[in-house]
């Protein structure tokens, strides 16, 4: 085995031993591709970038992180030359000819890409099964998900693969797969890294992209190459200074308020709701001020204005692309959910979507004032403990009538009061809390502290004021410390 202490480091240390030439990038890049080969029944990864990645290992490096493998979400963000497929059978076939300009700024840090990895069609769902690559497997339990959509960054970050990967957040994508694998997940403010590079924003400014880590410090520097305005972005976030200096700063005593109160229509399992709780006490312990509150929140409107929100995005993500490669799609390029949503997007008028989304961005206002009173809010990161595969799928008469819509474009049946609600509600009741963060731009995290009594890791989740992830890095820092989880191995892991 090349280099047998490889997942023993974050990818602040292996560029440190680059650095001083106790290592090569190759010999990393090697390290890494034979592990990925050795978890390639997780189906992590989906496309493997090895020649490239050894010629660009081979090649004289610069930045904070020089020689260190790194992973690439197959969606949003274009690498030139690779397939890029969003995990859709649509986009099969379309290689950019370009590096997006995050992608640039992760070049121009020194990392190094091996690989694609697994993500839903479109980041449409919280859990990583499309039909184009198949699903992703959590190293904790083969038979449970990595979650979505950043779903196979995460599995890999988990089983020592890499120790970090890219990842991006449009309703929890980065904490929804960190929470189910049992690894850290940063969702910067709105604006914090450049937007995608075929659209001003993604899901009405929902979406930004950053990285799944082991380490809190990895994810701090990650954010410090990366961060800042692109050229055409809608929006700016606040200035920052070095993330990775907070994370050497113990936090301040924080007023930390414990919500076990979904954000969106759901019954959150009694595992969540212990995960939550056993923060809160481990909070209190280092000096925190921790007290229940609830943010004043329409749960079942807010769940109607995503919902129609994300749909419309979506109708239009199908009509783009249908647009760029001058062809309809057919029943066999996009799967029966994308296509049940983009029917319902395009159902909904222009006055129905803007109110939706203003209600959404007041929201913003709700959680400011909020923040006027508490520096932290703490949730359980999801509604469920990582659920086995394939549950979360429409099944059995729910499936059919989804078919029978969408083969016989039976618009109007998406009008039925509450068929949209009993379609969603299983989705919701996943990640009822993680939503919140994207609708108002605030920075968010999930923090792997607990594990339940089947060893599935069960995340919490901390949210903080608009620009002020340093706060959450200072106290990401202070909990890991507290209580270490890098060492905890799941039964997969590449060693």
């Amino acid at each position: 085995m090349s280099f047998p202490e490889y997942a023993q480091h974050d990818a602040v240390a292996l560029a440190e031993l680059v650095r001083r030439k106790e290592i090569s990038p190759l010999e990393l890049v090697e390290a890494c591709i034979e592990r990925i080969e050795r978890t390639s029944h997780l189906n992590a990864v989906v496309a493997r970038m090895y020649d490239r990645a050894r010629a660009d290992a081979a090649r004289p490096l610069d930045g904070p992180f020089a020689g260190v493998p790194f992973v690439i979400k197959d969606l949003v963000q274009s690498v030139e030359g690779v397939p890029f497929t969003r995990g859709s059978n649509f986009f099969r076939d379309d290689v950019p000819t370009e590096d997006s300009e995050l992608i640039r700024r992760y070049r121009r840090a020194g990392l190094v890409f091996v690989g694609k990895t697994n993500t839903p069609e479109f980041g449409l769902t919280p859990f990583t099964e499309p039909v184009r690559h198949g699903a992703a497997r959590n190293p904790w339990n083969l038979d449970h998900t990595t979650g979505g959509s950043s779903g196979g960054s995460a599995a890999v970050v988990a089983a020592g693969v890499v120790p970090m990967g890219h990842g991006g957040d449009g309703g929890g994508s980065i904490r929804i797969p960190a929470a189910c694998c049992g690894v850290f997940g940063m969702k910067p403010t709105r604006g914090r890294t450049p937007g995608p590079p075929d659209a001003a924003e993604g899901w009405a400014g929902f979406a930004l992209d950053h990285a799944i880590t082991r380490s809190v410090r990895d994810s701090a520097a990650l954010l410090d190459a990366t961060k800042g305005y692109g050229a055409g972005d809608p929006y700016d976030a606040p200035p920052s200074g070095s993330y990775l200096e907070e994370t050497r700063r113990d936090p301040d005593k924080l007023r930390i308020a414990l919500c076990r109160a979904p954000h969106l229509p759901a019954k959150p399992h009694a595992d969540v709701i212990a995960a939550a709780e056993d923060a809160a006490k481990l909070c209190a312990s280092l000096g925190h001020d921790v007290e229940e509150a609830t943010p004043p929140i329409d749960v079942e409107q807010t769940a109607t204005d995503f919902a129609t929100v994300v749909s419309v995005a979506v109708a239009a993500d199908v009509a783009s692309a249908e647009h760029s490669f001058g062809r309809k799609a057919t029943r066999d390029d996009f799967e029966l959910n994308t296509r049940v949503v983009a029917m319902l997007g395009r159902t909904i008028g222009g006055l129905q979507y803007e109110e939706a989304k203003r209600r959404l961005q007041m929201l913003g206002r709700t959680m400011g004032a909020f923040f006027e009173r508490f520096d932290v809010l703490l949730t359980p990161t999801l509604g469920l403990p990582p659920p086995r595969i394939g549950s979360l799928q429409p099944k059995g008469l729910e499936r059919r009538v989804q078919e029978l819509v969408a083969d016989r474009g039976l618009t109007p049946v998406l009008r039925i009061p509450g068929l949209i609600a009993k379609i969603a509600a299983k989705t919701y009741g996943f990640i009822p809390y993680t939503p919140l963060a994207n609708v108002t731009g605030l920075p968010s995290m999930s923090v792997p502290l607990h594990w339940n009594r089947d060893n599935l890791p069960v995340g919490s989740m901390f949210t903080a004021r608009f620009g002020d992830e340093a706060t959450l890095f200072r106290l990401a820092a202070q909990l890991e410390k507290a209580r270490p989880w890098a060492q905890r191995r799941p039964p997969v892991f590449a060693q």
